[in-house]
């Protein structure tokens, strides 16, 4: 699949779920969001069709996010159904890592190949001020799990938020080499200014370099997590849908006022 500008589209990221287990401060209120209705929610086998559809397109690469993917039932099903697609390359995950102690090996076992988990402290305190409802050793207890499951490379993604003074950016460089983990440092964004920039250790956010579209888990096909374009797989068809997506997929992200990180797998 090629964009207007001649960009190669080989790159889906597929937003399983809005529900998530953390109420992170830069991400979502405190008393929680409204949540889509289940029938407004793209089944596992609609998902799964979807990516078919955009393997014969040209798509080689999926990327599993949320909210939290490993709340949605059936997440283990989905990656065993995404790896019997012909043509998906790799299967990917974004996860905060409190529920991958229990999944990692199921996961491994179903066709994942690696995992990206989110931790934006080490200090145990500031990990449940940021997160609101998490334990930090429960993340801890996700990355051993992944990484004895083979979920390799292991990228640990940090928001660098203005939340916290107390991120000690230091010590969770020092974490990650010890450990042996891929580290990655991400702006904090703001989808309704349009404040974005380069992700420190990888390509996220180089518009010129973009190879990607979003599956939202309402069926929306999304050009780029700054817009607000949105076309959706059921009223459109899912062919229709990548057509659209790719026709509107603008040179450079500008502004999303119709979405929230927490709904858009951002």
């Amino acid at each position: 699949m090629l964009d207007a500008y001649n960009r190669k589209i080989t790159y889906l990221r597929v937003s399983v779920t809005d529900r998530c287990n953390l109420r992170c401060r830069y991400c979502m209120p405190e008393e929680g969001i409204q949540l889509l209705k289940h029938d407004d929610i793209l089944s596992l086998e609609e998902i799964a069709e979807v990516i078919r559809e955009g393997a014969k397109m040209g798509l080689k690469k999926i990327r599993l996010t949320g909210g939290e993917p490993l709340v949605r039932k059936g997440i283990v099903q989905l990656v065993e159904m995404i790896k019997q697609v012909e043509g998906i390359e790799e299967i990917a995950m974004t996860t905060n890592g409190v529920l991958l102690g229990e999944y990692a090996k199921d996961l491994k076992k179903a066709g994942l190949n690696r995992v990206n988990i989110s931790l934006d402290t080490l200090d145990a305190e500031e990990f449940r001020s940021i997160t609101r409802l998490g334990n930090i050793n429960d993340v801890l207890k996700g990355i051993k799990a992944a990484r004895e499951a083979g979920l390799t490379p292991i990228k640990i993604n940090v928001v660098k938020t203005k939340f916290s003074n107390k991120q000690n950016i230091d010590d969770i460089k020092q974490f990650c080499l010890d450990e042996g983990l891929n580290i990655r440092f991400i702006h904090q964004m703001d989808l309704e200014t349009g404040d974005f920039s380069v992700v420190e250790g990888g390509e996220g956010g180089n518009c010129q370099l973009c190879n990607r579209l979003r599956l939202m888990a309402n069926g929306d096909i999304k050009p780029c997590l700054f817009s607000n374009s949105g076309f959706n797989v059921r009223q459109h068809g899912i062919k229709e849908a990548f057509q659209l997506a790719l026709g509107a997929k603008p040179l450079e992200g500008t502004i999303n006022q119709n979405h929230k990180f927490y709904n858009i797998g951002g």
